[in-house]
Parts: structure tokens; C-alpha cells; sequence
């Protein structure tokens, strides 16, 4: 199910919200029964009316829906499968060792001079963060990279046209930096993310 289109304007409008950044909200949703408009602003970290409008976009595409009377939301299972949310099945201690593994690798990466790429951005989200979780799913990882040789170039995430070796030499390089960790999921780093709810990794 392809993720909701930003707009500019009109009544479900994401009035400063990346669509991406609401959806990492219901994929926290995830190992709850319900939540409230208060949650979804204290995890993206914007006011009231902001996550009013985005909770009554959400629910026009169908990915929310209410529950009961007294202000409750629950997501749906389409919610679910856009936000790419899985069964939690980690310890939120497993989770914050597996981080701090990682963050140890981007750590050592960055020291070592032959290394393809510096790791310049680097933070972390979802459910883990999340108090009295006795389960949890993969951290999101956001990561932004830039060529070590060329350190006056932009960063390779944000350049466009990327060469298609460009492209194979970097999901290389984030497959050996992941280290075969079912605990972590790295993704390309968004802006959205170190506004929301995150621990930084660098």
C-alpha cells in the first residue's frame, strides 16, 4: 500500500509533518491497544493542532481509527502495513545493546582513514524509547554518509543524479556496518527524524 502524499494545503494537511515521520508514529503503535493526540504530539514533538490535522489525515486514508469515547485511537491493520510495523519480539534491553554495538562500529568507522565513507548523521527511534514495553521491535536507524576522498562534497544521500555503483557501494557499505544485527534497521537519515522523539548515535 504505497504511504500518504504530503500536502500543501486543506483540511488534512501535514501543516510541518513529513508524512514519513507520522507514519513512524503508528509503527510505534505497534505494541499498543490504544493510544491518545497527546501521544502521537509527544513523540513527534509538535503542538496540539499538529497532530490533529495529522491524525485527521491518517484517519482519512484509513490508517487510524477512533475507540471508544474518551479520546482513544487504535491503529489499523492498513496503518500497520504502511508504517512497516512488525511483531515486537526484542527486549527493549537487547535493543539499547545493539545500539550501543553500532555505535561503537560508526565510532571505529569514522576513525579509520581507509574507510569508503564517514558516517556524519546518526540517530535512532522507535518503540525501544517507549516506557513499560516488556517487547520490542528493530530500532530505525537513520544514517547519512559522505565520501571520506571527497570530505567538500555534499553528503551522497542528498546528491543527485547517484551513480548506480555509487548506490551498490553504499548499500554495501550499511549491510557491513549493520553487522548482520536483527536489532537495528538502517535507513537513509531524514531531517524528521532527529525532531522527533531519538537518541543520537554519534
Amino acid at each position: 500500500m504505497p504511504a500518504p502524499r504530503e500536502h500543501k494545503k486543506g483540511p488534512n494537511a501535514f501543516p510541518s509533518i513529513p508524512a514519513d515521520a507520522a507514519l513512524s508514529f503508528l509503527k510505534d503503535t505497534k505494541g499498543a491497544l490504544t493510544w491518545t493526540v497527546r501521544d502521537l504530539a509527544d513523540t513527534l514533538k509538535i503542538d496540539r493542532r499538529e497532530a490533529e490535522q495529522a491524525l485527521a489525515f491518517l484517519q482519512a486514508q484509513g490508517y487510524v481509527q477512533p475507540q471508544g469515547t474518551k479520546g482513544q485511537w487504535m491503529t489499523t491493520p492498513a496503518g500497520e502495513a504502511v508504517s512497516g510495523a512488525k511483531a515486537p519480539r526484542f527486549t527493549p534491553e537487547s535493543v539499547q545493546q545493539a545500539l550501543a554495538a553500532l555505535k561503537d562500529r560508526i565510532r571505529d568507522n569514522n576513525k579509520n582513514r581507509q574507510a569508503p565513507f564517514r558516517i556524519t548523521d546518526a540517530v535512532a527511534f522507535g518503540d525501544f524509547l517507549l516506557p513499560d514495553r516488556a517487547r520490542v521491535q528493530s530500532a530505525d536507524v537513520g544514517i547519512r554518509l559522505a565520501r571520506r576522498e571527497d570530505s567538500q562534497r555534499k553528503n551522497i544521500s542528498t546528491v543527485e543524479p547517484r551513480s548506480a555503483s555509487d548506490a551498490k557501494a553504499e548499500r554495501n557499505f550499511l549491510r557491513e556496518l549493520r553487522a548482520k544485527s536483527t536489532h537495528v534497521t538502517l535507513r537513509p537519515y531524514a531531517d524528521w527524524m532527529r525532531r522527533r522523539s531519538h537518541i543520537e548515535l554519534l
